[in-house]
């Protein structure tokens, strides 16, 4: 008996012991529950210190985040499929906004907006996670936009040059070729040190996978981030896609590396904010989009920037695209992002029909940094190109109909059919510097002129090998410095001319 009141006592000490190292202090949960549930919004009650953009956490696991606050109640959109979350489901707050993994471990990986694998079973190596939103660059913080983003696509090379910190909207209507361009200036990457993260917003399955396979057959896949939010995700997922895309860009530009952004497309991120709004009760206006929306893409896009020197001199830049409807560039939204963006690529869908690609309309098209950023050779060779282009194009239209008997106007429009014929481009066939600056060269100086136009295509495509074979010297200034001597030049036009001869 005694034996057993000493075990006794043994044991009550060790639980005394154990409960004493039990941190006891009181805490304070708030959990709410789910008052309605439909097309991927709940509305939460009983949460009331939630903050905006919060993630919250279903009963069963489900996350989504609080898209607006309302006096007793949280909108929020769930980001995966709801079927789990029923009327009466208990939901918490966790103190957390949406983040994505960023690091090098994303590089040549297919990821959704939060960062889960959609190529492999096989997690992403993260080394650290930012939210999804933050704030842009202040203007202290930022430089001049003055290296060039070379796409390897000479229309937009040549006349609408891009600098690292750019925006540069592409648009134009349905399938006029939007998304080749940037498809094409992903590709053109594998020649420069930039990281390309390539955001798609609303697109089919089958697009994106043609998106990703292009890459990873003709470019740099294990230096490109794909950040996928198909049709076939929830609202929430797409809703936040650009901002997440922007956040990988982000981690490399803040290491004074260099990062390119595609959104593909902003046109449906628009329509899937106003599907949002118009759930939430938020008050429609023009075309039923609400009032906010050109702050979304504002915010978004300003964090495109070309940091100073002593932030490391990183660069992160943007090719959003945007679709029109029958060419309506005044229409909501394409006027919003062509307030916002530093300039645009307009598709014209006439010129596609035509065969004229890519469709480029140089008359609608503009860049606002231009020269400032293009390499000093490329901005020689392409000086008065864009003038006797548009002179081409408007005596075109008066000789349509009539015979031309003036010397000059006959030239111009010789001219004009080789112009067109070498800004003409197949998808997947970028061009380096040097081959830009010797075709242009060579069209200055007149070598087309006599040549078949048929021609201009086959020298385009043999380009490459010609000069490497009789101007190496020429191909490694260019390379090297952006520069051209007229020693080089004359190598090179000389290299062309020689190609056109063999060719014709």
């Amino acid at each position: 008996m005694t034996a057993s009141i000493v075990d006794g006592e043994r044991w009550l000490a060790r639980e005394r012991e154990a409960l004493a190292k039990v941190d006891l202090k009181p805490e304070a949960r708030s959990v709410g529950r789910v008052e309605a549930i439909a097309d991927g919004v709940a509305r939460v009650s009983g949460l009331p210190e939630a903050r905006l953009g919060e993630l919250l956490r279903f009963e069963g696991g489900r996350m989504g985040y609080a898209l607006s606050l309302e006096a007793d109640a949280i909108n929020a959109a769930i980001f995966d499929e709801a079927e789990a979350i029923g009327v009466g489901s208990l939901v918490g707050a966790t103190g957390e906004v949406a983040r994505v993994p960023v690091g090098p471990g994303l590089l040549g990986r297919v990821v959704d907006p939060l960062g889960r694998p959609l190529d492999r079973d096989e997690p992403v190596a993260a080394e650290a996670f930012l939210p999804v939103e933050r704030p842009a660059p202040a203007i202290i913080d930022r430089a001049l936009v003055e290296e060039p983003v070379a796409t390897g696509v000479l229309v937009v090379d040549s006349l609408f040059a891009l600098g690292r910190g750019q925006r540069e909207l592409i648009i134009g209507d349905r399938a006029t070729g939007k998304t080749a361009i940037a498809v094409d200036a992903i590709l053109n990457q594998k020649r420069s040190d930039m990281i390309s993260v390539y955001v798609a917003v609303g697109q089919r399955a089958t697009a994106v996978e043609r998106v990703v396979e292009a890459v990873r057959e003709r470019g740099a896949p294990e230096r490109c981030v794909f950040v996928v939010a198909s049709a076939a995700s929830s609202a929430a997922l797409q809703w936040i896609a650009p901002f997440a895309g922007f956040a990988i860009g982000e981690y490399f530009r803040d290491r004074g590396q260099h990062a390119l952004v595609v959104i593909d497309d902003l046109t449906k991120h628009a329509a899937t904010h106003r599907e949002l709004a118009l759930l939430t009760r938020e008050p429609p206006g023009r075309e039923a989009y609400p009032g906010d929306i050109f702050y979304v893409h504002a915010r978004l896009l300003e964090r495109a920037a070309k940091l100073a020197p002593e932030l490391g001199g990183g660069s992160l830049t943007a090719l959003p695209i945007a679709e029109t409807d029958a060419g309506n560039l005044s229409a909501f939204i394409p006027t919003n992002l062509i307030s916002i963006t530093d300039g645009q690529i307009v598709l014209d869908s006439r010129l596609f029909a035509a065969d004229q690609r890519p469709a480029v309309d140089v008359g609608l098209s503009v860049s606002r940094v231009g020269g400032k950023a293009q390499a000093p050779a490329l901005r020689a060779a392409s000086g008065r190109l864009r003038l006797d282009y548009a002179q081409f194009l408007e005596l075109e239209l008066f000789t349509r109909f009539g015979g031309v008997a003036d010397t000059r106007i006959k030239a111009t429009i010789t001219r004009g059919e080789r112009i067109r014929a070498l800004l003409a481009q197949p998808r997947f066939a970028t061009l380096r510097l040097v081959d830009e600056v010797a075709l242009l060269a060579a069209l200055a100086d007149g070598v087309f002129d006599a040549a078949p136009v048929a021609s201009v295509a086959d020298a385009r495509a043999r380009i490459a090998a010609q000069l490497d074979a009789l101007a190496p010297d020429a191909v490694t200034e260019v390379m090297t410095k952006g520069t051209c001597s007229e020693a080089a030049r004359g190598k090179l036009v000389a290299a062309v001319r020689a190609l056109v001869g063999t060719g014709a």
